[in-house]
């Protein structure tokens, strides 16, 4: 049953209750009996209203059963309204209200779950990784679920950005300088004059290579940055080491299939002021004191649960890292970004309430929630039944591009997502790779495949099949997957709302058992030509709605396999 009708039972529900009771204003909401045989949507509006009615919950729902079977139109929609329990109201739909959904399906095409565009900005902050090494499994997680959270929001019709804010400050830049310093002197990692902090992988000997021998590199948003070849001068070491990962890391993403709309660099902030600016309006708000020769703000005083106060210019001066990220989020805001969405590994939960009381601090109307946050998990990654942890490229973990190289750029996205954010996960190559029912986007994409090549067989018309008569369609399985395809809207807005993109994945295997299931159980290319017509046209449909969902977890569609 369509959104729209759902909307129309409402308020023939609405009315019915009025009828009954005049002064009752309940909240009505339709939902699915855990049963199917108990029915197609239940209300318990009956059983809100009995107890300040005083009255008898079943009959209070025999009355507002009669009086809504009673209203114009309702027998369009309602077969049958049942008493169930201690005064549920269950509704069975007509034939024609389930068949409905192939008209809006054929109407709508790529729009079918799509909302009307809107004004609202959302931008969605994720990856964001330090230009020090490959983007790793973890950041394919991020990049699998913002892309997949970016599509969401677009089909509810938000502005959306897309955005990747580089750590190009700190610390661990500073290792990168010196560790492609050492391998410039041609000092390997396993040498006791190694840095103790530096990086490892091989990629470290890339970057001295290269920059001894005086290449240019360019990423994606930046200008050329030519390398020196001196190898005492560290500042170009970092600045060429930076502009070479941050290249390295754009390749990742295109082998993801995955853009940015924007590049953010923490550095800018320091360059620009705004670090500076922030601690001054954040001293001038009262929420700061000194202690032990540091800055500390008073995080506990400001209602966003953080259990002590932090500090913001350490002793021996520098700020730590959750002061650019408080300037960066003021940034963000300033920018018209009022509804952001953050996306981050589970080990930053501590981040939020910092960046949060920063925010309250400087008193400027940005909301307690801002930003929102997704916390994941980390990714396990078996290949033979073994943990696969060692990357060669990398030198201690294994890489976004190892995933992509390994199953592709589906199944990688899809396996990705399939599941919560804040669960564990094991990525299973060998799985992903399987031609089975157990791999679910094989399975899922040969449901697509198989409508394709079902349609081209029966040699019918796109016109002969989308004048197919689907009142035709009457068999169990058609009314299961038509219902299916009803709540693809629901599940899409719901995906959206809760920031689950994994609903998604969830829905598309369903969809494709409920065709598989309805494929089994009934022949398409049969004698009789006008139930042939109408079950292509649910055929269509279905590969249609596949197709619109698959798009928003950015895999593809094939047409064979």
């Amino acid at each position: 049953m369509l959104l729209e009708q759902q909307d129309s039972l409402i308020a023939l529900i609405s009315a019915a209750v009025r009828q009954v009771l005049p002064d009752a204003a309940p909240t009505i909401a339709l939902e699915r009996p855990k049963v199917a045989a108990h029915g197609d949507l239940a209300c318990n509006v009956a059983m809100q209203l009995a107890k300040p009615a005083r009255r008898n919950p079943r009959e209070l729902a025999q009355e507002i059963a009669d009086a809504l079977l009673a209203q114009p139109g309702a027998r369009d929609v309602l077969a049958a309204v049942e008493i169930a329990g201690p005064g549920f109201l269950n509704f069975r739909v007509t034939p024609a209200a389930r068949q409905a959904v192939l008209g809006a399906i054929a109407a709508q095409g790529g729009a079918f779950g799509r909302a009307a565009p809107r004004t609202d900005k959302v931008l969605v902050e994720f990856v964001s990784a330090n230009p020090t090494g490959p983007l790793h499994v973890g950041h394919a997680r991020q990049a699998a679920l913002g892309d997949a959270l970016c599509r969401l929001f677009d089909a509810r019709g938000f502005d959306v950005t897309r955005e990747f804010y580089y750590n190009d400050a700190g610390n661990q830049i500073a290792n990168l300088a010196i560790s492609v310093q050492a391998r410039g002197r041609g000092i390997t990692p396993d040498s006791p004059d190694y840095p103790a902090d530096g990086y490892k992988g091989e990629y470290i000997g890339d970057i001295a290579r290269d920059y001894l021998a005086c290449a240019t590199v360019q990423c994606a948003d930046g200008e050329p940055v030519p390398a020196k070849g001196d190898i005492d001068d560290l500042d170009a070491i970092r600045r060429f080491a930076v502009a070479y990962l941050r290249r390295e890391q754009d390749l990742d993403l295109q082998a993801f299939g995955l853009k940015f709309d924007n590049y953010y660099l923490e550095s800018s902030l320091y360059t620009s002021g705004r670090v500076e600016d922030t601690v001054t309006k954040l001293v001038a708000s009262g929420h700061t004191y000194e202690l032990d020769d540091a800055l500390w703000l008073r995080t506990t005083e400001l209602g966003t649960g953080d259990d002590k106060d932090r500090v913001m210019r350490k002793r021996e001066g520098g700020y730590t890292y959750f002061v650019p990220d408080v300037a960066y989020h003021i940034a963000k805001w300033e920018r018209g970004f009022h509804h952001a969405i953050n996306i981050q590994g589970s080990d930053h939960h501590g981040t939020v309430a910092r960046v949060r009381a920063g925010l309250q601090a400087l008193n400027v109307g940005i909301p307690k929630d801002f930003p929102a946050y997704i916390l994941h998990k980390m990714v396990k990654v078996v290949r033979g039944g073994e943990e696969v942890k060692i990357s060669k490229r990398a030198g201690s973990y294994v890489t976004l591009r190892d995933l992509v190289d390994w199953v592709g750029q589906d199944a990688a996205r899809f396996f990705l997502i399939q599941r919560r954010a804040d669960t564990e996960f094991v990525f299973d190559v060998d799985l992903a790779l399987s031609k089975s029912d157990e791999n679910p986007v094989y399975y899922i994409q040969y449901a697509h495949a198989r409508i394709c090549t079902m349609v081209s067989q029966a040699g019918e018309t796109e016109a002969a099949i989308a004048a197919g008569d689907v009142s035709l369609l009457t068999a169990p399985t058609e009314f299961a997957l038509m219902q299916r395809l009803s709540g693809f809207p629901a599940v899409v807005a719901l995906a959206a709302d809760e920031l689950s993109p994994h609903l998604i994945a969830f829905w598309l295997r369903d969809c494709a058992a409920d065709f598989h299931a309805w494929y089994n159980a009934e022949r398409v290319r049969i004698d009789d030509v006008a139930l042939m017509r109408a079950r292509l046209q649910l055929a269509t449909a279905t590969r249609q709605v596949i197709a619109n969902g698959l798009a928003l977890l950015g895999v593809s569609a094939p047409e064979r396999m």
